[in-house]
C-alpha cells in the first residue's frame, strides 16, 4: 500500500504567477434584465410613497406626510432606478473550466468565483416579475449553508437552463474524480 502523503505536494505560488480573473471576458446578462431591474426599484419606492400618503387618510394616524416626503420618495425612485440601470449594464458572468464567475455592483463592486468542486446543489428560480420579463436566476449551493453562495441573476430562461445543466454535469464529473478542494471565493473589486 502506498502512502498518500508521499505523493502530496503543495508548492508555493508567487503572486505574479496567479491568473487574473479580471481578464476573463464576461457575458452580459440578458437585455430584459435592464428594464426589469429599473422597474423593480421604481415600484419598490413608489409603493413606499403610496403607503406614506395613505397614512394621511387614516384618522387615528399621528403620521401625516408633507409634500416633501412624497418628493423624497420620488427622488429615491429616480436615484435607485438610475443605479439599477447602471448596475444591470455592468453585470456579467462566465463559465471557465473549473469555476463560475459572477460580477455585480456599481459603488461596491463584487466578483464571486465558485469552483465546481465546491458546488453541491444547483437550482433555477424566478419571481413573478422576473417571469414577466422572461428572466431566471441560477443558484449555486456549497457545503454548510442554507443560502446560496452564488446567485447568477438576470439570465434569460434558455441560458439559465443551459448553465444549470452544465454545472450539474461538471459537479457530477468533479465529485466522481477529485478530492474536495477549497471553498467559494468572493472578491471586492475596489
Amino acid at each position: 500500500m502506498t502512502d498518500p502523503a508521499a505523493n502530496f505536494s503543495n508548492r508555493q505560488v508567487a503572486p505574479a504567477e496567479l491568473p487574473d480573473f479580471r481578464r476573463v471576458e464576461l457575458h452580459k446578462v440578458a437585455d430584459a434584465f435592464i428594464p426589469y431591474s429599473v422597474l423593480a426599484q421604481v415600484l419598490f419606492w413608489m409603493i413606499l410613497m403610496l403607503v406614506a400618503v395613505a397614512f394621511r387618510f387614516v384618522p387615528v394616524s399621528p403620521f401625516a406626510p408633507d409634500w416633501w416626503m412624497v418628493a423624497v420618495f420620488g427622488l429615491a425612485a429616480i436615484w435607485f432606478g438610475g443605479m439599477a440601470w447602471l448596475d444591470a449594464r455592468r453585470r456579467g458572468w462566465a463559465l471557465r473550466e473549473h469555476d463560475l464567475i459572477y460580477r455585480q455592483g456599481i459603488i461596491w463592486r463584487r466578483t464571486v468565483i465558485v469552483p465546481f468542486a465546491r458546488i453541491q446543489h444547483v437550482e433555477t428560480s424566478s419571481g413573478p416579475l422576473e417571469r414577466a420579463f422572461g428572466l431566471m436566476r441560477v443558484k449555486c449551493f456549497t457545503a454548510g449553508g442554507a443560502m446560496s453562495d452564488l446567485s447568477v441573476v438576470g439570465l434569460d430562461g434558455d441560458s439559465a437552463r443551459k448553465v444549470r445543466q452544465h454545472l450539474l454535469e461538471q459537479i457530477r464529473d468533479t465529485s466522481a474524480s477529485e478530492p474536495e478542494a477549497g471553498g467559494a471565493g468572493s472578491v471586492d473589486d475596489d
